[in-house]
């Protein structure tokens, strides 16, 4: 295996191509190139790859710009979604010193959060999305959800609708409930739990929940595109709204995932959306980070050579707690762990992590000690099923290149071969 840091043609002689900083093994030569193509030519957009095996990087690539500077390895974007894997791992390390107990009611915990009937829900179903609790009424507005506090206490006041027990995925409510329950035992809130559960143990920087401070090596890369602008003109707003009452997978949809206004929170060179604490979706993370988050969840719980995740919550993380349709997303088959879900696709079902809105996920794979970072900066209506279906075509290549290195490693110890 051999590594580069420059630009050049990558499959003649070793380098990266042009526009893509950073290094790679050279048998991930495939996967350098289909990443400098899909990601290097977009305006104002720019993305970032790191592929760990055993906690080493394999891959750490970065190429495009955010906003008006070139991407680097310490540019971070927000991941939306795949903040859901980052807040998970915040639990599993308060479950892990015993403070709390997957199958205890979350009331046991967070008194408040037993009202309206709830007082038997556990953290397993919340981890799990089965809390019946994937939308809140009534209908909170772009602007309310900025009020984190104001949002875990609307949930903790609220009474479960008909799909408790039942996937379905809680889109935004995920973030405020595990928070709630998160302060009720710490007191602390979740962005700082972050901080002293996630990055400073892993010694890292990268991972944020919300704009990284000014003093943190973390640049954030704006977001590049039209965004979610498309549905906010009033016909579309009219039509979403009118969902809501649709029975069935449009109406667990909406109600789970289009909230009056949320296009306005993403919008400027600060916007609104970073600054308050959403665990389901206000994560800045670089792909470096990523990967040596689930690095250590693809490990065995072993990170540089400590352990971060004791093996018996490395056990309970890695088993598969439900694999049903998913009512809140068009009953797509989802495979939930704590926290997590499998893809039943090829290079997905082994392994798990969090993908989020706009393809931006992190991955363990720990059958072979792997773990892969990528976060962009694009999200644009027009391609957003493109850009959501990054793991898709990713996640096989760096299989793929797995392979190849281990090719190369057993020629190079065959002695025949010399």
């Amino acid at each position: 295996m051999s590594n580069v840091a420059a630009s050049g043609d990558f499959g003649l002689s070793g380098e990266l191509p042009v526009g893509v900083g950073g290094s790679a093994a050279a048998e991930f030569g495939p996967l350098v190139r289909r990443f400098a193509k899909t990601f290097g030519n977009r305006r104002g957009a720019g993305a970032g790859l790191a592929v760990h095996l055993r906690g080493a990087p394999l891959v750490e690539i970065w190429t495009g710009s955010a906003g008006n500077t070139p991407w680097t390895k310490d540019t971070g974007s927000i991941v939306f979604s795949a903040t859901k894997g980052i807040t998970a791992t915040v639990i599993h390390r308060l479950a892990d010193r015993g403070l709390l107990d997957y199958a205890a009611p979350v009331a046991e915990y967070w008194p408040e959060f037993g009202a309206n009937g709830k007082g038997g829900i556990t953290v397993r179903q919340v981890m799990t999305h089965r809390a019946g609790l994937s939308a809140l009424s009534p209908i909170a507005s772009g602007l309310e959800i900025l009020d984190h506090q104001l949002m875990e206490e609307r949930l903790a006041a609220a009474k479960p609708d008909r799909l408790l027990g039942v996937p379905a995925y809680h889109a935004l409510t995920y973030g405020w409930l595990l928070a709630g329950l998160a302060r009720a035992i710490t007191g602390d809130g979740m962005a700082e739990l972050f901080r002293t559960e996630v990055a400073e143990p892993l010694g890292i920087d990268g991972i944020h929940l919300g704009r990284p401070p000014a003093s943190a090596p973390t640049s954030y890369a704006e977001l590049a595109g039209n965004q979610l602008r498309p549905i906010g003109n009033p016909l579309t707003a009219k039509v979403l709204g009118f969902s809501y009452g649709i029975p069935g997978a449009l109406g667990a949809a909406a109600r789970c995932l289009f909230l009056p206004g949320v296009e306005s929170i993403l919008e400027g060179e600060n916007p609104p959306i970073l600054r308050t604490e959403l665990g389901a979706g206000n994560g800045v993370s670089t792909a470096s980070a990523l990967a040596t988050m689930y690095g250590a969840l693809a490990n065995n719980g072993i990170a540089d050579g400590r352990q971060y995740l004791s093996p018996r919550t490395i056990k309970a993380v890695r088993r598969i707690e439900s694999y049903r349709l998913d009512h809140a997303l068009f009953y797509a088959p989802m495979l939930w762990h704590l926290g997590y879900h499998s893809l039943p696709m090829p290079g997905g079902r082994a392994g798990l992590g969090h993908i989020g809105l706009g393809g931006s996920f992190g991955w363990a794979e720990p059958r072979l000690g792997l773990s892969v970072g990528f976060v962009h900066n694009r999200l644009s209506v027009g391609q957003l099923t493109f850009d959501q279906s990054s793991a898709a075509w990713l996640l096989p290549m760096v299989l793929a290149g797995l392979r190849s290195t281990r090719r190369a490693a057993a020629l190079m110890e065959t002695p025949e071969a010399a």
